[in-house]
């Protein structure tokens, strides 16, 4: 045979061998869970959409970015992660929901209660999973069956708030309160359990409360002039956006009136308020980043996977905003102490380093 010859079928055979690599390499019609290879392993693409712009939530996306690249390391995967914010516009938050759509996304992970039921509106009667973070009662936002048993493609993390845990720490620091301020936004359904479960303790104590609310900045700095002008003793708010993110345009309201503001999580007090007790945000958004390796890379159903609660124990006090108040730091942690499973220290910033 001579070498022109074998050199054509070496060619040809090469040529081929090409072909069938270049269409293994595409991974047919379907989405990015067909072992898309990249990198020596599988490639999954992610459409996280964030509900607003505050320091908790923020801090949730964080953490979940950075522990998806710890995953990478680990696993010898690649996660091509879509991030946007709807700063709370419903319109915008459906426009990126259905871009993720668009862009075949394997899995969406939903930033906040109004986010997850938007995303699980949109995913009904598809494949697509979603994992939501941060979504203060899973249940009662029909998101879950129930959160040990979710029942359809959407489970996540919860950062549910022990309200009566907050209100012992209201009495802890100030026996004699009589009127506490409830300071939330009406529309948002993280506030909505926890104020009801505050008003049930109010009532059994026999303590007075007074509500204002707000659905905007402008707002809730007048609702928190309101509860000035009304003399409350202290101020309690939950996991509310709202509110979370006028928190640096209101603490010195507050804190110059000497009345201490007692909110569900730590990037309250970041932002100036007196105490800020719950999860640990950042542990939230790396726990998020766990689910969402159960579901792509183990092949764990959501329907089956529990939603995921965390110890609500920490209580994070603004030393600065402590002083302000009037009440001395080493006296508030001793008072709390019995109360939490640690108390932490924290000083005014815009936002988590």
């Amino acid at each position: 045979m001579k070498k022109s010859t074998i050199a054509k079928k070496i060619s040809a055979v090469l040529m081929a061998s090409a072909m069938v690599a270049g269409l293994a390499a595409c991974g047919g019609s379907g989405s990015g869970t067909e072992s898309t290879e990249a990198s020596g392993g599988a490639t999954y693409s992610i459409g996280i959409c964030n509900y607003v712009d505050d320091a908790s939530l923020n801090q949730i996306v964080d953490n979940i970015e950075s522990r998806l690249k710890e995953i990478e390391k680990e696993k010898g995967v690649t996660f091509n992660v879509s991030y946007d914010n709807c700063n709370a516009d419903a319109s915008v938050m459906n426009q990126i929901i259905s871009n993720f759509q668009a862009d075949n996304v394997d899995l969406m992970v939903g930033v906040a209660t109004p986010v997850a039921m938007a995303m699980q509106a949109a995913t009904e009667g598809s494949d697509t999973p979603v994992i939501f973070s941060a979504v203060s009662d899973p249940e009662g936002a029909a998101l879950v069956e129930s959160n040990e048993a979710p029942g359809a493609n959407i489970t996540g993390t919860s950062d549910y708030l022990d309200t009566s845990s907050v209100m012992n720490l209201i009495l802890a620091a100030d026996p004699d309160a009589d009127c506490i301020g409830l300071l939330y936004d009406q529309g948002q359904d993280a506030s909505t359990a926890p104020i009801a479960d505050a008003k049930a303790y109010l009532d059994a104590k026999g303590i007075k409360y007074i509500e204002r609310t707000g659905t905007t900045t402008d707002e809730v700095q007048l609702a928190a002039k309101s509860l000035v002008a009304d003399g409350v003793d202290a101020v309690f708010t939950p996991t509310d956006n709202t509110i979370m993110t006028a928190e640096l345009s209101i603490y010195e309201t507050f804190a110059d009136a000497k009345i201490p503001h007692y909110t569900g999580a730590d990037s309250f007090a970041l932002n100036g308020a007196f105490v800020g007790y719950g999860v640990d945000y950042a542990n939230l958004g790396v726990e998020t980043a766990n689910m969402i390796a159960e579901v792509l890379l183990d092949g764990k159903d959501p329907a089956s996977l529990s939603v995921k609660t965390f110890d609500n124990g920490t209580a994070t006090v603004n030393t600065e905003t402590c002083e302000a108040i009037g009440f001395d730091f080493e006296a508030i942690k001793e008072a709390f102490a019995p109360l939490c499973t640690q108390v932490k220290e924290i000083t005014t910033a815009e936002s988590f380093e």
